[in-house]
Order: C-alpha cells, then sequence, then structure tokens
C-alpha cells in the first residue's frame, strides 16, 4: 500500500490489510510499547471486521469500501482536562477532508463527531482514552465505495454516491491526517484552550446541531429534547429546553436531529 503522501504528517504510520478494529489494535499497541508508538501514530485499514461506534454500535463495511483509520495522539501542552475537544478537533478534520472531495454538498459536523453530508452520515468517529489518562486513540470511518444498498442504514451516504471515484486510499488520507495534524498543532500551542485555538469558532462554523431541535439520549437511558445552542469551554453541547426553561450542558449522548 503506497502512503507516501499521508506518511508525512504521521510519526509513525501502519497499514494492515486486515483487522477486527484499528481502535482495539492502536490502544494496545499505545500500552505495550510506547517507544515506538509515539505522538501522532497512525494505524489503518480499509478491511475492518469488528469496528466499534458510539455507545458500542458495530462498524462493519465491505473490504476496500471504507477506511478505518486511528490516531494516536499524546499532548503534553495540555491534560484529560481538555480531551473533550479531541472527537471535535477530529471530527472538524474529517468534515474539511470531505468537503474538500464534496465542493458542491453542504458538508457538516453533526455533534459530537459524526460527518453528514446534506444530512447523510458518511464517516463517525470515537476516541478512547489510555488508561493512564495520557493520552487518547481517535478512531475514525469514512465511507468509501459503497453503494446505496450496501450501506448499514437508510441515512448514511459514500463519497462514491457523491461522483468522488478513481481515487487511491492516499488521496483520502492524506486530506483527513494534514488537517487534522494542524487542528492539533494549533490546539497544542494554545495549551488546549479552544477559543484563542480557534477550534471552538471552527466547530461552531460547520455544526449543523446548533440550531437544530435535538433529542438527548444520555448515558443513565433518560433523554430530553431541545435546541442545540452552544458549546461551553470543555466543548459540551448546549441545549436549550423550554420545560422548564434552561440551558443544559450535554459531556456524553446519543444526539439525533429531529425534523424541523
Amino acid at each position: 500500500m503506497e502512503l507516501h503522501a499521508s506518511a508525512q504528517f504521521a510519526s509513525k504510520l501502519e497499514y494492515t490489510p486486515e483487522t477486527g478494529s484499528t481502535n482495539t489494535d492502536l490502544l494496545g499497541l499505545a500500552i505495550n510499547d510506547p517507544g515506538i508508538w509515539t505522538d501522532f501514530s497512525v494505524l489503518l485499514t480499509d478491511n475492518q471486521t469488528a469496528g466499534r461506534g458510539r455507545l458500542d454500535r458495530q462498524w462493519v463495511a465491505q473490504p476496500g469500501a471504507a477506511l478505518a483509520v486511528s490516531v494516536l495522539l499524546r499532548p503534553t501542552t495540555f491534560t484529560i482536562k481538555q480531551f473533550g475537544w479531541l472527537p471535535l478537533l477530529a471530527g472538524l478534520a474529517m468534515q474539511r477532508a470531505v468537503q474538500s472531495l464534496i465542493d458542491n454538498s453542504e458538508v457538516s459536523l453533526k455533534w459530537p463527531n459524526d460527518v453528514l453530508v446534506n444530512g447523510e452520515k458518511i464517516s463517525g468517529l470515537l476516541a478512547e482514552v489510555l488508561p493512564d489518562g495520557t493520552g487518547v486513540v481517535i478512531g475514525a470511518g469514512l465511507n468509501l465505495n459503497q453503494a446505496k444498498e450496501e450501506l448499514p442504514v437508510a441515512n448514511a451516504t459514500s463519497l462514491h454516491l457523491h461522483g468522488v471515484s478513481g481515487f487511491q486510499l492516499d488521496d483520502v488520507l492524506v486530506r483527513y491526517l494534514g488537517s487534522l495534524r494542524r487542528l492539533y498543532e494549533e490546539f497544542s500551542e494554545a495549551n488546549g484552550n479552544a477559543e484563542l485555538s480557534g477550534l471552538h469558532e471552527a466547530v461552531l462554523s460547520v455544526c449543523s446541531t446548533m440550531g437544530a431541535k435535538v433529542q438527548v439520549l444520555l448515558p443513565d437511558a433518560s433523554e430530553f429534547a431541545g435546541t442545540g445552542a452552544g458549546l461551553d469551554s470543555d466543548g459540551r453541547l448546549l441545549v436549550a429546553v423550554s420545560d422548564p426553561v434552561e440551558i443544559r450542558a450535554v459531556a456524553a449522548g446519543d444526539i439525533k436531529h429531529l425534523r424541523q
């Protein structure tokens, strides 16, 4: 697999022809070989057989139909307190990568980490913190070559369905890693301050959850409805509810956009 363009952005980049989960693999490598798997190490495949999404949902695609890529981040200028911004940072990087390929459609970020094209999901991300709290593995899945009937859910899409074809994996990956590296460096230089780095404003500018009617399912299985109203300094979603009138901050949960 030729990945010369993408490799320039990674401290270590490894392609595997097939694996169960790049996130699971990279978490193990990061724990067992920290001297080799350093900050911004990358593991990828186009044949993931047991991928995981949010809420332990399964994420599987036919060989060659989707990209699965995990990136290890070991920040030194900020701590776990700012880690909540990293999935949003990666989501923004993927949004920019997809937008650069599909320039005639609306590509948006759904909080916290889905990328949508005209409201349909093309990419999802999953961040997992290392057991010692010193780093994060961020996995991203991107639908590449699927036809509509090959996608797992009705409201999903792929690059193929938007006329993007004839590309090598490196052509797509370099756009994501290049964008991710720049955003990560800017965030690190600002010591994890999303306002100073411009990350807060950049995420808000492409986040379709802002102003949308949403249903929020919390990890304890409780739920409520409201309107996406902003992001706080930790990257939590602010939701305006009417009964009672208040702003609620959501750190983790499943967000469903409701029809207006």
